[in-house]
């Protein structure tokens, strides 16, 4: 199965040279959390105990949930390759179109993989994935409708990479005993090489999972930072008010560019561009980089700028060329 993914801008200038990019080929933040200078202790020592305790609890906090049902590991794309590992395996299902990972590390492990259209085929697989909101089309699903899948699956993995700025949709808070949920730091708070991320699931199934990762998974650097960012509640609220805009700004650029929106989140939108190679390839030429999809010839995803300097440079490569 194709595990092609964004963020690939070397292939971009490669094909269309060196220079100033702007990478709008993934859902990462362009505005990130501000790092300030680490401890010492950060990066000459192992991390500690203290030191991913500090960061459990904060995440406990930002993610309304059991301190004691929080592992972090080096990002959410590890648990992806975990967790088929972990868990006996058997059928799976994974809705789909949706973010290809999922589906090729169960097959590479070993799983039986369906990939269905509609949470509903689900009904009776060992495991079932559903990434909330979905990647790239944005599909939502709410928690109580999720906590009725997982009454008619083995285990339920709900991928909530990009749910940061929509708590209502998160799972976290009342997760049924058979769930495993995944969280990334990077999309959101715009730190992707930290390679941060969370499950959260009951003890039993963290403990295994915690073995299979072996000790010291999370990088000292990343254990602080982490803590730091997730604690400052002021930074994301502007954030996620900054996203809620510029998602608005965007459809309308791209509307008057004459693509259709085919949905998104807040930190990512999805249109139908009518010929998305062209449309990728005219913005390319601008050194911006988006992404599209081998099962689709009419989609294209953007992240959302993030200066004043991007936001010029994505219209006059859209509307004024």
């Amino acid at each position: 199965m194709a595990r092609d993914h964004g963020g690939n801008i070397d292939e971009a200038q490669r094909d269309y040279g060196t220079g100033d990019w702007i990478d709008l080929s993934t859902g990462i933040n362009r505005r990130p959390w501000p790092v300030a200078q680490l401890s010492d202790a950060a990066w000459r020592a192992l991390p500690t105990a203290t030191a991913q305790k500090r960061l459990i609890e904060t995440a406990a906090r930002w993610f309304r949930c059991d301190p004691g049902h929080i592992l972090p590991v080096a990002g959410a794309s590890a648990a992806i390759q975990m967790i088929p590992r972990v868990l006996p395996r058997g059928r799976a299902a994974v809705l789909s179109p949706s973010y290809n990972e999922h589906a090729a590390s169960l097959g590479q492990a070993g799983w039986q993989v369906t990939q269905v259209a509609d949470p509903e085929d689900m009904a009776g697989a060992d495991l079932a994935v559903i990434v909330n909101p979905n990647n790239p089309d944005g599909r939502e699903w709410c928690p109580e409708f999720l906590a009725k899948l997982a009454r008619k699956v083995g285990h339920l993995l709900v991928d909530e990479s990009f749910a940061d700025p929509r708590p209502d949709l998160s799972l976290a808070p009342a997760a049924p005993a058979n769930s495993l949920i995944l969280r990334s730091f990077g999309k959101f708070w715009g730190l992707a090489g930290l390679r941060l991320g969370f499950v959260i699931a009951r003890p039993e199934m963290l403990s295994d999972i915690a073995e299979y990762a072996g000790p010291w998974s999370v990088n000292g650097p990343a254990l602080e930072i982490g803590a730091a960012a997730m604690a400052d509640t002021h930074w994301a609220d502007e954030t996620i008010v900054y996203h809620s805009e510029a998602c608005l700004r965007l459809d309308r650029l791209a509307g008057q560019a004459g693509w259709t929106p085919a949905g998104g989140t807040h930190l990512f939108r999805l249109y139908d561009a009518k010929d998305a190679e062209s449309a990728q390839d005219r913005l390319a030429r601008a050194h911006i980089w988006t992404r599209r999809f081998p099962y689709s010839d009419r989609w294209l995803r953007l992240g959302i700028p993030g200066s004043r300097d991007e936001w010029d440079r994505l219209t006059a490569a859209l509307v004024q060329s």
